[in-house]
């Protein structure tokens, strides 16, 4: 069997080698130059197994007011005129209650579980280096108040089975020893223990070497103009230079752009490009730099130890499918990292960098089979796309070649939104 595989992102390239793994004849199309050069970029770099939520949780509403209003605030709106965008933000407040958060987070969770126990076979098979560590998250209350609010969290975690750790301040410092300098500036933590942190783009780049090897054909520069139909079934991909790419089974893995392919066939999914910022600075002493990964929960900025690097991405920003690197867009996130490592790295040498989340409103990422019986989906993982990318890559291919997945898909289909 032939697959035509849209993106070259870590979910294009995962689902590319598990269905190589597996026998098949595959072809990778993408835009860029090479692989992982969009929303894997420059992702926080973190594998979020604990933390997999979705955004739209009961509260959230109040919050966002509120957080439009912080000086350094975690959430920007622009005011569109884009009837897509308002009619993604209605249905993602509609999914804020108690209900919706646990069933959607349920299905999540069955993604991101997946992708944690598999992922460790795809790098013991492999051999790929993406500066990975294995230390978990630690998300930082600076309130007594946010303290306290996370006992729901808690429960949650529980419930699914997800270790995790309550700590004083200083039980924060013993696991990230650096937050001693500025120990007055918060009151206590969470530390998720399943979670885990690496380069997304180091490991695409990687994972793209061992496909090819395995025969895989990446075909970079090939911007998608359409997908054709023809007879009820995807007759190929109209690309700009080589025109038609055929083949007996085509996957979407475009990430937030899947929709503009996918809309003109008559599949029409609520992802929505959620942009977001990074800045990546050089260690310029460990002593005083995080050891792996803090979650500023006053801010919502992840910070994280790759390598020699440090990684601090954050922010929300609903602006369509703007990718403008302004002047002051990494502002929160140099302040967080100023304010909690400051003898860490070298903030005059960070590379600012800005990418599109494609989210969906329920936060659950859109999988499998579509009316089309050739054209399967693997898009809509949100800001978990690092996180979910080994399994859903690797469940997805199974589903493409007539297997029976090892997680179940019900809830994680386009057939959730056929309403």
């Amino acid at each position: 069997m032939k697959v035509v595989v849209m993106g070259a992102g870590v979910i294009g390239v995962t689902t590319a080698y598990y269905l190589a793994k597996q026998g098949a004849e595959v072809v990778v199309i993408d835009r860029q130059a090479g692989p992982g050069q969009e929303t894997s970029y420059a992702n926080a770099g973190q594998l979020s197994y604990g933390m997999t939520s979705p955004w739209a949780a009961p509260g959230i509403p109040v919050k966002a007011v509120k957080w439009l209003f912080m000086k350094r605030r975690p959430l920007f709106i622009w005011p569109l005129i884009s009837p897509t965008m308002w009619k993604w933000c209605v249905s993602m407040v509609r999914n804020c209650n108690e209900d919706s958060y646990r069933i959607n987070k349920g299905r999540m969770v069955r993604v991101s579980s997946y992708s944690r126990d598999v992922m460790p076979e795809l790098i013991a098979e492999t051999g790929i280096e993406y500066d990975g560590r294995a230390q978990g998250t630690l998300q930082l209350f600076r309130t007594v108040k946010q303290m306290t609010g996370s006992k729901a969290d808690q429960d949650i975690l529980a419930d699914y089975d997800s270790p995790y750790e309550v700590l004083g301040r200083d039980a924060c410092i013993e696991v990230e020893p650096a937050l001693a300098e500025v120990r007055d500036k918060f009151v206590g933590g969470l530390r998720l223990l399943a979670d885990r942190t690496g380069d997304c783009q180091m490991f695409t780049i990687a994972l793209t070497k061992k496909c090819l090897e395995m025969g895989v054909e990446f075909k970079y520069g090939q911007a998608i103009q359409s997908i054709a139909i023809e007879g009820g079934k995807v007759a190929g991909v109209d690309t700009e230079i080589s025109g038609r790419i055929t083949g007996d089974a085509y996957v979407c893995a475009m990430g937030s752009y899947a929709v503009k392919v996918l809309t003109p066939i008559g599949i029409k999914l609520p992802v929505y490009p959620i942009k977001g910022y990074s800045v990546t600075l050089p260690v310029t002493n460990d002593e005083f730099a995080p050891q792996s990964t803090i979650m500023d929960e006053t801010h919502k900025v992840a910070i994280t130890r790759l390598g020699d690097r440090i990684r601090v991405a954050g922010t929300a920003e609903i602006a369509g499918y703007s990718k403008r690197l302004g002047p002051h867009a990494t502002d929160t996130v140099k302040h967080v990292i100023g304010d909690l490592f400051p003898k860490g790295g070298d903030i005059s040498k960070a590379e600012g960098w800005t990418g599109l989340r494609p989210m969906t409103p329920d936060g659950t990422p859109v999988l499998g089979p579509t009316k089309y019986d050739n054209l399967f989906l693997n898009t809509g993982h949100g800001t978990l796309g690092w996180t979910m990318a080994c399994g859903s890559g690797r469940a997805v291919a199974d589903v493409v070649l007539g297997k029976t997945p090892e997680i179940s898909f019900d809830g994680l289909t386009a057939a959730r939104y056929a309403r």
